[in-house]
């Protein structure tokens, strides 16, 4: 790999990861509702769950997407589905003071997980491997894998940040309420360039 391109693959995963998205809105929402430090499995989930689907896309998955589009249809649909689900939990997430103590964020393996139902992330890795693993050796998309996932992570942690900053001002449960609520939102607003893509593409 080139020095221009690991640079164009850095400007990428920069890029891509650093705005709005499943991801990024819900470790918001989980940093305002939870704090750095619980939230921190399901971040780390995230960008690990990224990596590992990223792998797998470039060990073969593209194919199956670009032969067999109805598969590429039905994962979205359900990926909708789900995070419409998702979005309805943060929107009537109970204030702290009102949470059942059994009440906990995303967990690691959850985190992992949600990356192969998440839209954003599949469209992420497809068009990495695409563009920067052309020949889809397996050097490069190691190396398209482990330069993405040392961009991602810092970049989830910045929307925690942002959530723990917002736990402070967010004292009225209806602020936070308001505040869930509209992460809620954005969450299904994410959902539309995705969803756009995919049945143009039908």
């Amino acid at each position: 790999m080139t020095p221009s391109l690991i640079l164009a693959l850095i400007g990428f995963a920069f890029a891509s990861s650093i705005t709005p998205g499943p991801n990024n809105m819900m470790l918001m929402a989980s940093g305002a509702n939870f704090g750095f430090m619980r939230t921190l499995p399901h971040m780390l989930g995230v960008a690990l769950g990224f990596v590992f689907l990223a792998l797998c896309v470039g060990l073969g998955l593209i194919e199956i997407f670009e032969r067999f589009p109805v598969v590429r249809l039905g994962l979205t649909v359900i990926s909708a589905g789900y995070l419409i689900f998702l979005a309805w939990k943060i929107a009537n997430a109970a204030p702290p003071e009102e949470r059942s103590a059994t009440a906990t964020p995303m967990s690691f393996f959850q985190a992992c997980l949600f990356q192969w139902v998440n839209p954003k992330a599949i469209y992420m890795a497809l068009a990495a491997i695409t563009l920067y693993a052309p020949q889809q050796s397996l050097s490069q998309v190691i190396a398209v894998t482990l330069i993405f996932g040392a961009i991602n992570l810092p970049c989830v942690s910045v929307w925690v940040l942002i959530g723990t900053q917002l736990r402070r001002i967010f004292k009225n449960p209806r602020h936070l309420r308001l505040f869930n609520v509209t992460m809620a939102i954005l969450l299904i607003v994410t959902l539309i360039p995705s969803l756009y893509t995919t049945l143009v593409a039908q």
